[in-house]
């Protein structure tokens, strides 16, 4: 019976999947941001957050721990040196999904998969529109007297012209 097995099997068998999702974790570590499918994404995003939480404490046991699953010691490094530093204050959500539509060959849909600190488009834009407030009026009068009294000939209006009669 399969009680209270409900994880995505990707259609393959156990070894096949601990491997594609290793292998996936070692390239987002490296990459920062990952396009995958939107069933392997969540897949990753389970396999994924919990050895990213273990880089937090850069321990000889936590260090073993993770190289138990990802077997790359370069996105060992990497991910207990640089990323740990960006994850340190964050409570958990380590990674990000986006959707980007349909596949053209089979239809399957695809997102990108992407370290949640390391989007600089996305942390970028959230300064901009913080520093960015400013207050208008609502009032049209008062504006549009000072848009007139600044430029005249805008207010002027062309008569039509007549027509020569035949």
């Amino acid at each position: 019976m399969r009680h209270n097995k409900k994880f995505n099997h990707l259609g393959r068998q156990t070894a096949h999947r601990a491997s594609l999702l290793a292998n996936m974790t070692v390239s987002l570590i490296f990459h920062k941001r990952i396009n995958t499918t939107l069933a392997k994404a969540k897949a990753l995003r389970v396999y994924a957050e919990p050895l990213i939480n273990r880089a937090k404490e850069d321990t000889t046991a936590n260090r073993r721990l993770v190289f138990a699953h990802l077997q790359n010691k370069e996105a060992i490094k990497i991910l207990f040196q640089d990323i740990a530093e960006k994850i340190a204050n964050r409570p958990g959500g380590y990674t990000r999904i986006l959707k980007t539509g349909n596949r053209l060959g089979d239809n399957a849909k695809t997102c990108f998969i992407e370290l949640v600190d390391y989007n600089e488009a996305m942390l970028g834009g959230k300064e901009e529109a913080k520093t960015k407030t400013t207050r208008r009026s609502r009032r049209k009068g008062a504006k549009s007297a000072e848009a007139a009294a600044e430029n005249p000939v805008a207010e002027v209006k062309e008569e039509p012209k007549e027509l020569p009669e035949a």
